[in-house]
């Protein structure tokens, strides 16, 4: 499951993400609410956890603008100063959990756990689509009763794509979710990926999986409703 952090506190913000990481979380990072926008806008996040007071956006802010959105994502605010702080600004805009600064790393992890197991449940990272099986967890694919080795690359960036079943998804925001960069139009690094993710997936196989959205980006699927 892929988390986002926004704090400001450098040390803090290292400690949290080795701790999550630690947990086989995969995190994004920042110290402050701009770089927070410009990261909840390119990717899709399980998880969001935010300070309330960060430079440029505020961490009420940053959620305020989630739930605008319409977006149920769970959301873990870290405060100084209660949970009135953030519950008493606006009833309509609500987080998911409140932690006290300061506090112990296994606090923030028992709270998240719990967030996450209220929000989705038994989670299963085990994905499928058509004949395609992906185990997130063992990080096996199979496809027609065959294992199909994947690199760590293609591996992420499938899995990416089988959690967003049916979802285009732009050359920038693979970019972002797989290397936390910008995706320099000029290069074409994410479309040999999704070659060399063809060769091995569909090459053979008489329902194609991975199609392309024209001048948009790629989709995992079982049938290509657009033309292509």
């Amino acid at each position: 499951m892929r988390i986002l952090l926004v704090e400001d506190e450098p040390d803090l913000n290292g400690l949290i993400v080795r701790k999550l990481k630690l947990e086989q979380y995969t995190v994004d990072s920042c110290l402050n609410g701009l770089d927070g926008l410009e990261y909840l806008e390119m990717t899709y996040y399980d998880a969001v956890i935010l300070d309330t007071m960060i430079p440029g956006v505020s961490g009420f802010e940053l959620l305020k603008k989630i739930r605008s959105q319409g977006k149920k994502t769970p959301v873990l605010m870290m405060t100084s100063g209660g949970t009135a702080q953030v519950k008493g600004t606006d009833p309509e805009i609500w987080a998911d959990e409140y932690l006290m600064k300061p506090f112990a790393l296994h606090e923030l992890l028992t709270k998240v756990r719990a967030m996450l197991r209220r929000y989705y449940g038994n989670i299963s990272n085990i994905f499928e689509v058509g004949d395609l099986i992906v185990n997130c967890d063992a990080r096996r694919v199979i496809r027609n009763q065959k294992i199909i080795p994947l690199s760590a690359k293609e591996f992420s960036i499938l899995e990416y794509m089988i959690r967003n079943t049916g979802v285009v998804l732009s050359r920038e925001k693979i970019s972002r979710h797989i290397w936390n960069y910008d995706y320099d139009g000029e290069s074409n690094m994410i479309d040999v990926y999704i070659r060399y993710l063809r060769k091995k997936i569909d090459e053979g196989q008489p329902v194609k999986l991975i199609h392309t959205v024209r001048g948009v980006g790629y989709v995992l699927r079982v049938r290509s409703i657009l033309r292509e």
